[in-house]
């Protein structure tokens, strides 16, 4: 008797103790891996700090002088907003308390930025221009990075394990997002403040996964194709999600991050995008009101980096297509965008000059989004063509003014501004005759075109101009309108 009805005590025994195991387990406060020690919160906003306890656990944060409270709700979620504070670069602990305490340490108050895009936002300071110094001189403790591991998923994740928040440093620079960095680093020297990085990219990705619901849903021309078929997305390989098809990594790789609240995003794709023209366009503006809708800011920054000249497969005038579509995309309010057609390798689909591409996306930002309005923050962009200058033998180019001097057209090598081409009214295009009048805009003209009514610039895979303006920022390709 004795020996049968041990196994079934020492069951009992272990149920019992499993029993008190999973309500000490439920009953611990837990936090998303997103929130972290050495993270950076962003300054100027009322700051959201959330996680997981028992439905009607009551929990309290603690950060410097603020406390705030309240209770999980009946599915075990709960969320606080802590004060809108100024950057701090004083570190300090984040408390969180409930059943039990979590304590994050050396949290700092200032500028926080998402890094997102393909192989080109993921390569790493490791593999660009200058690595070794580079990563020897990055003593940087106020810049601070986290990495989004790879993971798409067929819901919308509340969490993903990342491997924590980094402090900048010679030992942990080399696996940052290289582009990601330099930004960083460039706004911090102007701005004085912490920096932190979110990166969440992922090499070789389309746009389409990054995009969530409500981006389809606020562009008429992707009702038909994707708005109407939410349902049937991300598509599957058998039991496997296809991160490449629409709402992947929006479900794994963004939706884990919200609400941590950030000042905006800088974006580096369209290379897998490649041959699709103005629909690009389309799908960013998609992905901008897409995550301008989850993070409830319709004026989140946006910069983005127009892609570098590069042998494509295929026809030499579609990454022109995806250039005009960059550019198109300007049009949307509190965007900017870092051409690259100047640091480029052709034969190199990843130009490993990313320190010149950080730096003029921070351009972008320190000009329209922390309003230093001294600074030139882009080369000279597209602005109208007619015939103002010349007669109908020529067509005339204007561009528009980006910040607080006057642009003053130039070229890098002093000779005539380089690969321009018109067209008259047969579409025929043929290399153009230019030069530059009064240092800012372009006369352009064609001995096999009488009366032009078109122009373009850069129109080809392989073309690097000379056009700049006098800060050496290059011109963008583009295309004008009949």
């Amino acid at each position: 008797m004795k020996n049968s009805s041990f196994p079934s005590r020492r069951l009992l025994g272990i149920l019992a103790l499993t029993a008190i195991s999973a309500t000490i387990t439920s009953a611990a406060v837990k936090l998303p891996s997103i929130l972290g020690s050495h993270m950076v919160l962003q300054q100027g906003v009322a700051v959201p700090v959330w996680g997981w306890a028992d439905p009607g656990e009551e929990v309290t944060v603690t950060f410097h002088d603020a406390k705030v409270s309240t209770k999980a709700d009946k599915d075990g979620k709960w969320q606080v907003k802590l004060p809108a504070s100024k950057a701090n670069a004083k570190g300090a602990d984040l408390v969180v308390k409930g059943s039990n305490e979590i304590k994050l340490e050396d949290v700092l108050v200032g500028e926080v930025w998402l890094c997102s895009g393909q192989s080109n936002m993921e390569w790493t300071v490791s593999r660009s221009t200058n690595a070794k110094e580079e990563i020897a001189n990055a003593k940087h403790p106020l810049i601070r990075h986290v990495k989004v591991p790879h993971r798409p998923s067929d819901k919308p994740e509340r969490d993903v394990q990342t491997s924590g928040w980094q402090v900048c440093s010679p030992s942990t620079v080399a696996n940052f997002t290289a582009v990601g960095y330099y930004f960083g680093r460039h706004l911090k020297n102007e701005l004085n403040v912490p920096i932190g990085l979110i990166g969440s990219n992922w090499g070789g990705t389309r746009i389409e996964p990054w995009i969530p619901p409500v981006g389809f849903m606020a562009v008429p021309s992707l009702k038909k194709d994707f708005a109407d078929k939410l349902d049937q997305f991300p598509q599957k390989r058998g039991n496997k999600i296809n991160h490449q098809t629409p709402l992947a990594l929006y479900n794994g790789m963004i939706s884990p991050l919200l609400p941590y609240a950030i000042k905006g995003a800088i974006w580096y794709q369209g290379e897998s995008n490649n041959g699709e023209g103005m629909l690009y366009h389309e799908k960013m503006k998609a992905l901008i009101a897409g995550w301008r809708s989850v993070w409830n800011n319709p004026e989140l920054p946006f910069h983005f980096v127009q892609l570098a000249p590069y042998k494509y497969r295929g026809d030499p005038k579609s990454l022109p297509g995806i250039w005009q579509a960059q550019l198109e995309t300007l049009k949307v309010p509190h965007t900017g965008m870092a051409v690259t057609t100047d640091i480029t390798t052709l034969t190199n689909i990843h130009p490993p000059n990313k320190q010149d591409v950080g730096k003029r996306l921070a351009l972008w930002a320190l000009a329209n989004d922390y309003g230093n309005d001294k600074i030139v923050y882009s080369g000279p962009l597209f602005d109208k063509a007619d015939h103002s200058d010349g007669g109908k033998g020529s067509i005339t180019v204007h561009f528009k003014k980006m910040g607080g001097k006057p642009h003053g057209l130039t070229t890098t090598d002093k000779k005539n501004p380089s690969h321009f081409e018109v067209a008259g009214k047969d579409g025929v295009w043929h290399q153009a005759e230019t030069f530059i009048v009064h240092g800012d805009h372009i006369v352009a003209k064609s001995k096999m075109v009488k009366e032009p009514i078109q122009v373009r610039f850069g129109w080809d895979q392989l073309a690097t101009p000379n056009l700049v303006n006098r800060e050496g920022l290059p011109a963008s390709p583009f295309t004008s309108k009949k």
